[in-house]
Parts: C-alpha cells; sequence; structure tokens
C-alpha cells in the first residue's frame, strides 16, 4: 500500500511515525509525510523522532513533501490535521486522492467525515479517532506524554472490505480497531475532549487540577452531558456510563496533562474551540436542545 500520512504533529507525527519505523524505505508499504517549514526540513534530513510512554523510535518516511503532486495517488490517506485546517488541506492534498483511496480522518471533531466527502469528492471515507496526547516539541521531535494511544477506524455496515488496513495499522505497533459502531466510538472520544478542553482552556488547569476541584470537575460533567444528548439526538446510541467513562479517561492520563487546545491558547495559537464547543452550540441551537454550560464556556473562551 501507498499511505499518506496528512499532517505531522501531535497526532500525525506519532501514528506517522509509527509506520514510517515500520516501513522505512523499500518496504512492503510505501510511507508518505506531508506537511510544511522546518518541521518538513527535519523530517527530510533526519525523520520524525517520536519520543513516548512505550518508548522512542525514529520514523523515516519513503517521501516527506509539501506538494500533493509529489505523493501521486495513494492507496490510504489519514488526515491528521487540526479541523480549522482540515478543509483547506483537503483541497491542497486532492490530487493525491483517487477514487479507489480510502479516507481517514483522525482528528479532534466528530463531522470530520462529512468535510473531507465535500471537499475530496469521489473516494472512500471512513471515519476515526485517536486517544493520544501528543505535540511537536521542536522541528522534526514530537512528544508523546498521554493517553493509550487507541485508533479506532471504520463506517457503518459492513467493514471487512478495510480488514487489511487493520492489519498493516497493528503490524505497525498502532492499537487500531476496525469497527462498525464508528459514529458511538467518535462521539464517546469527543464528548472527552470537547469538555475536557473546554474546562482546562477557560481555567488554564491541568487535567489533574480539574478533576481534583468540585466545581471544575461539576462543569467538565455538564460539558459532558450535553455532548451525550447531542449524541442522542442525532441518533447515537452511547453507553449507559458514558460519563463515568470519560471521567475515567480524563484519569487515566498524567495529572500535569494540559489539553491540545489549552496548548494552543496559551502559546498564541489558531485554536479548535469552533471545531469543538463552537459545533456544539450552532448544533445544538438548530435542533433547539439547551446547551447551557456549552454557551457559557463558548462565549468566555471565544472572548480571549
Amino acid at each position: 500500500m501507498r499511505i499518506a500520512v496528512v499532517g505531522i504533529g501531535g497526532v500525525g507525527g506519532y501514528y506517522g511515525g509509527r509506520l514510517a519505523h515500520r516501513y522505512p524505505p523499500g518496504s512492503e508499504h510505501e510511507v508518505l509525510f506531508f506537511c510544511r517549514g522546518a518541521h518538513l526540513d527535519a523530517i527530510r534530513a533526519n525523520g520524525v523522532r517520536v519520543e513516548s510512554q512505550d518508548g522512542e523510535f525514529v520514523g523515516v518516511p519513503s517521501l516527506a513533501t509539501d506538494s500533493a503532486d509529489d505523493l501521486g495517488a495513494v492507496d490510504v490517506a489519514l488526515y491528521c490535521t487540526k479541523g480549522y485546517d482540515l478543509a483547506d488541506v483537503a483541497e491542497a492534498t486532492r490530487s493525491a486522492i483517487a477514487a479507489s483511496t480510502v479516507v481517514i480522518p483522525l482528528g479532534n471533531g466528530v463531522n470530520n467525515d462529512d468535510v473531507l466527502k465535500r471537499a475530496l469528492g469521489d473516494c472512500t471515507v471512513l471515519n476515526g479517532c485517536v486517544y493520544i496526547s501528543s505535540h511537536i516539541e521542536a522541528p522534526g521531535l514530537v512528544q508523546q506524554t498521554g493517553g493509550n494511544r487507541k485508533l479506532f477506524f471504520g463506517v457503518p455496515g459492513d467493514v471487512e472490505t478495510y480488514r487489511g488496513i487493520e492489519s498493516m495499522l497493528q503490524a505497525a505497533g498502532i492499537d487500531a480497531t476496525l469497527t462498525s459502531d464508528i459514529r458511538q466510538k467518535v462521539w464517546t472520544k469527543f464528548l472527552f475532549i470537547d469538555a475536557s478542553c473546554g474546562v482546562t482552556s477557560l481555567h488554564s488547569a491541568t487535567i489533574g487540577q480539574v478533576l481534583e476541584d468540585k466545581p471544575k470537575r461539576d462543569q467538565l460533567v455538564g460539558l459532558i452531558e450535553e455532548v451525550a444528548a447531542l449524541a442522542t439526538y442525532a441518533g447515537v446510541s452511547l453507553p449507559e456510563d458514558v460519563v463515568e467513562a470519560a471521567l475515567k479517561t480524563a484519569g487515566s492520563f498524567p495529572p500535569t496533562t494540559k489539553t491540545s487546545m489549552q496548548l494552543d491558547f496559551e502559546r498564541g495559537n489558531r485554536t479548535e474551540l469552533d471545531v469543538m464547543l463552537g459545533y456544539v452550540v450552532r448544533t445544538a441551537r438548530d435542533a433547539e436542545i439547551p446547551t447551557p454550560v456549552h454557551d457559557e464556556v463558548y462565549a468566555a473562551l471565544s472572548s480571549r
């Protein structure tokens, strides 16, 4: 297979690095990176170095480029960009996407598959999500600091056609699961990441500080419950213990963990506020579902 990893940030750096480490140039699978700037220059020179909780490794792709024309048509494309860039990056890489290409988004958000379908047209778009805390520490260096690193992907209905992709990912040391219940997986991850990003960013607090402080924890629970109500409206069946499970997931991260949105706010970067909390506020308003906690947190963060 020819596998393009689009966006070599925290998510793409870890999973792309795993793939490139297992399948270096000349292997049975060809791993291609699409990224830009100083990060691209460093990767071209030395590959991507990943410092993770399960060890340090270096991934050397067959090609690292900022031009989709260099990629050629690929068999699988993993889109790992931030949600606010997804449509633009998809348009920029459209020449690498053939009718036979299987496209899998791994970013935050629940509607990434819809965004890619609109941008890419005639191809097969699945959906996906990952549980990981990771970031670019320096050009060519990605650090993974939290999360169980699980990757879920699939599509409602028959998934057996994509079993070979699952095997390829697993052989690279990625804890990947192909599932027909991908909507539940994506929404379950979304209600955790939306809520944790919102509260940690609002209070400039780590996950551990949020869980240890009752008012912050209550706010976290309120956000989770509102996303769960929206998921039910969307026809997604979530587990009965989804709130407790989300809190357990939060507790599985090191207490000092900062969320990706929180780090972006601290660094003055563009954030995924509209991709997550903004999406909930807008969608709930259209559905006439009250989301007072989201309204409050979104308004406060929007004013920064």
